[in-house]
């Protein structure tokens, strides 16, 4: 009998926002799998680490995904990547695939997960803390309210549209693209609408810093570096 693959949510940094079902599964898998080259490298094996030392004696699978726009590169990651699951999941060993915040969202395990639902192996998602609601909490605010919209925006790609919608924005791996983010914003603060923005970079872990406004960001900033940008009512 095949064994079953979990996509486990680890929440963004903070190791104390675990779930006890992430927790659990964690504990009863027999295989991790990672991606990264080197499990150590990786922050969502760091962040169970802390929690569950044990997981420092079980087999880790060390899964090569670079990030890359690259569709040909891309594929072919992930099915060396599935292959190597694939052997552990035929010899009936269930896996705990890691991954930071949720599952669900913009994560490289749905490659995974869905490669495994067509190949007709058992799967199953458990949902961590987003990193925006996480960032949110961090701010000590809420991100919506009443009538407002809440867009969620992958900063990796064009967000030029993205940067027009109403209500709130969050602007996800925004690091690069700070310095061009912050001038289109203090433009818009000034001749169209009043907003509110602040930033969190690499939330929840030993390394977080926060912006609280625009004036107190700098023009780039690391990978995990996520905006919450509002719109404020009139």
């Amino acid at each position: 009998m095949a064994g079953k693959l979990y996509g486990i949510g680890v929440g963004p940094g903070d190791p104390e926002l675990l779930t006890l079902k992430a927790v659990r599964l964690i504990r009863e898998c027999e295989v991790l799998a990672v991606p990264g080259l080197k499990k150590e490298e990786t922050a969502a094996y760091e962040i169970v680490r802390q929690v569950i030392p044990e997981v420092m004696k079980k087999e880790c699978l060390a899964l090569d995904m670079p990030m890359t726009k690259d569709i040909e590169k891309l594929k072919n990651s992930h099915r060396k990547a599935f292959s190597e699951l694939r052997q552990a999941l035929d010899q009936g060993r269930s896996i705990a695939f890691l991954t930071l915040g949720d599952p669900c969202i913009y994560s490289t395990y749905s490659y995974m997960h869905q490669m495994a639902v067509e190949a007709g192996y058992e799967t199953e998602i458990v949902s961590g803390v987003p990193s925006f609601c996480a960032v949110s909490a961090k701010l000590n605010q809420g991100l919506v309210e009443k009538s407002q919209m809440l867009h969620i925006i992958p900063s990796t790609y064009g967000i030029e549209e993205g940067l027009n919608f109403p209500g709130t924005r969050v602007l996800m791996k925004v690091g690069k693209k700070l310095g061009k983010v912050k001038e289109r914003l203090l433009e818009e603060s000034a001749h169209e609408r009043r907003i509110t923005a602040a930033m969190i970079e690499n939330c929840g872990m030993p390394n977080e810093h926060i912006c609280r406004n625009l004036e107190e960001m700098p023009d780039q900033a690391g990978y995990y570096s996520l905006m919450i940008v509002k719109e404020q009512k009139q």
